[in-house]
């Protein structure tokens, strides 16, 4: 049913993935030369890729949320081998003939045919032999530079630490923060801050002291600059990998597996977001400069002050700060909230489970419908320095039915990096961090709560890239709303609930100097995008992200930032030409949930149609189509400002 998470040697981990590949080397060829039927064909290569799956997710998972010397040295000495293998599947153009010469029997295999010889044509199948070979070393070459990339990031983020002596220097810090920086120094108090997202972020957003903003802030914004080399390399060796397979660019490759149709679709798209948000970015800009300058009689707002001024700005204009939600946010509470939810939304259940972990910290859920397990769940939510930033949600194995007729159970892993326990409190959230959960659980769900039964268009599987974001987005959404905050929000010490208008304040507050937020992600967006389109090298890839700043940036920022050393999600993550994608996704889930809530909480009757007509069908259609099926319409950008509170009349 499950397997269990383990690596037991990693010193010999490469070994013994090279052994399996070479065994499903030899029976991919037996299936090009041999197999006759969808089920000899398809179902057997579905059975090898989960095959695969699950022997190789545990090391690169392990890698990201545990990482050592030894789990580095058996990742990238791994990568070589996956990589020559995928080449070999890809470009097998015996597999590819025999793939194109199966009949489907019904609308699901039709669908896995389609998919499966648009993706063969697209990995290089139908190249001549020096091309594919050119092709296997491009791709080779690319996996080590994102690990690279992200190896250096995450090595430059644990290499800094600013310690601060001076207690009037961390006035103003929430307690659980300053908890969490406290150290014990030559018999001294002392905080230690770094560039582990939630402590930076806990300075920039509290810290007093406008230097030591600022020292943290460059020290972010300059990271890593060995990784410019790195970039450089990596847009060559896409725009090669593009032109190869007959494509313009490497924009216009990456938009053959997405929902929008063209790379104008998608520029056009983009600014008409930047033209709707620009002129309340502009007010909100202008109203955090002069409160600034009453408060501390600032001239010059710099990007180091923003989170500072927004915070105390928010805290006046709402009488509210995330230090008075935190205590109402304890991670376990938090969690089984969110679980609750799911239950009560989708008639699921879930039941806490002990089974092998890589860390204490980790809980493990069996997911139940009817009574009977149809999936399971892991939660690594703390903070800690041997894992990568950020948070994701990986799947592990994949819900389909096997070559025997035997359905075959999904499970996937929700990571975050959530501000960790101490001896003297629990893990405490803020509520950007509880959003983050329901985003991440979002996920999760899309591709635990799948029915079908062909892996490859299950879940998540083979789910278009500017939509697979939009069952997060979705079910963030609803992290906002007070009939479903109060079921979990109690003190973590009084048990108290919280009170009705600090839920309140959480709504009300929720679109504050929305228009600077979503101008900095088209910022992002528009930067990456554009970065595919054509070749840009060294100075030019910062030359252009400045000159698109003429358009989002409303504050400038200094000239040493170099953001583009640390975007990880495009360099390192699978987000290149992509990271559009959460503005795309974000419409279909803004004009989803107007349909779906009801006083603010989630009708019932909605829930169970989203479950069975976007959660459970994975990628059996297109996204735009199942939308459509679900509510009669395509939806609407103008949902998207609306759940903003944009006004661009």
């Amino acid at each position: 049913m499950f397997i269990e998470f383990k690596v037991q040697n990693l010193k010999d981990f490469p070994k013994k993935l090279d052994t399996l590949l070479q065994k499903q080397t030899n029976q991919i060829k037996d299936i090009a030369q041999n197999a006759t039927t969808y089920k000899e064909s398809i179902n057997k290569l579905d059975e090898l890729n989960e095959e695969l799956e699950r022997f190789f997710t545990p090391l690169s998972h392990l890698n990201s949320v545990l990482n050592s010397k030894e789990s580095q040295e058996a990742y990238e000495a791994s990568i070589p081998l996956l990589s020559k293998f995928s080449s070999f599947i890809a470009q097998n153009k015996e597999l590819y003939e025999k793939i194109k010469s199966i009949e489907a029997k019904n609308d699901l295999q039709k669908r896995v045919l389609e998919l499966e010889v648009r993706d063969f044509m697209l990995s290089g199948a139908e190249l001549n032999q020096e091309n594919k070979k050119k092709l296997e070393d491009i791709n080779l070459k690319l996996s080590e530079l994102s690990n690279q990339f992200s190896q250096n990031l995450l090595n430059a983020t644990n290499e800094y630490e600013l310690i601060i002596e001076n207690p009037k220097d961390v006035e103003g810090i929430p307690f659980s923060d300053l908890e969490t920086a406290k150290i014990e120094e030559d018999g001294k108090t002392k905080w230690r801050f770094t560039l582990q997202m939630p402590s930076y972020i806990a300075y920039l957003t509290y810290g007093p002291n406008r230097e030591l903003r600022e020292a943290l802030y460059k020290a972010y914004n300059t990271r890593a600059p060995q990784n410019q080399e790195v970039i450089d390399e990596l847009l060559k060796l896409k725009m090669q990998k593009a032109k190869i397979l007959g494509f313009k660019n490497y924009a216009s490759y990456a938009l053959q597996t997405r929902d929008a149709n063209s790379e104008e679709e998608v520029i056009e798209f983009l600014e008409e977001l930047v033209n709707a948000s620009k002129a309340q970015a502009k007010k909100e800009v202008q109203e955090l400069k002069e409160f600034a300058k009453k408060l501390d009689n600032i001239e010059d707002l710099a990007p180091f002050d923003v989170a500072y001024y927004s915070e105390k700005l928010k805290k006046e204009k709402f009488n509210f700060d995330e230090t008075q939600t935190k205590p109402y946010f304890e991670l376990n509470s938090t969690l089984e909230g969110m679980l609750n939810l799911i239950s009560r939304l989708f008639n699921v259940e879930f039941k806490e489970t002990n089974t092998p972990t890589w860390h204490e910290s980790v809980k493990v859920y069996d997911i139940l419908e009817n009574g009977k397990i149809i999936a399971r769940i892991y939660f690594d939510l703390e903070a800690r320095e041997s894992k990568r930033g950020g948070a994701w949600m990986h799947n592990w194995q994949s819900h389909f039915v096997d070559t025997n007729g035997k359905a075959q159970l999904a499970s996937a892993f929700v990571v975050a990096n959530f501000a960790p326990a101490t001896k003297e409190q629990p893990s405490l959230l803020r509520h950007d961090d509880v959003v983050t959960l329901f985003h991440e659980m979002g996920h999760a769900i899309h591709h635990l709560f799948s029915k079908v039964p062909e892996r490859s268009i299950s879940g998540i599987e083979g789910v278009a890239w500017d939509v697979v974001e939009f069952p997060s987005q979705f079910l963030e959404n609803f992290a906002y709303e007070e009939a479903i905050l109060k079921e979990f929000a109690y003190h973590y010490q009084t048990k108290e609930a919280m009170p009705k208008e600090l839920l309140k304040k959480i709504k009300d507050a929720k679109n504050f100097q929305a228009a600077i937020g979503m101008l900095r992600q088209l910022e992002f967006a528009l930067f990456d995008f554009k970065l595919h389109q054509k070749l840009y090298q060294g100075q030019e890839v910062n030359s252009l992200i400045n000159k698109i700043r003429e358009q989002t940036a409303i504050i400038k920022p200094p000239s040493y930032v170099r953001f583009e050393h640390g975007f990880a999600h495009i360099f390192a993550g699978g987000y290149a030409a992509g990271y559009y994608s959460y503005k795309w996704a974000e419409v279909f889930s803004a004009d989803a949930l107007f349909e779906c809530l009801d006083n603010s909480n989630f009708n019932l009757q909605r829930a169970k149609e989203y479950k069975e007509n976007i959660l459970e069908k994975g990628s059996t259609k297109e996204m735009s189509i199942l939308y459509k099926e679900w509510l009669g319409k395509r939806p609407q950008t103008k949902s998207l400002i609306k759940l903003y509170g944009i006004e661009n009349e």
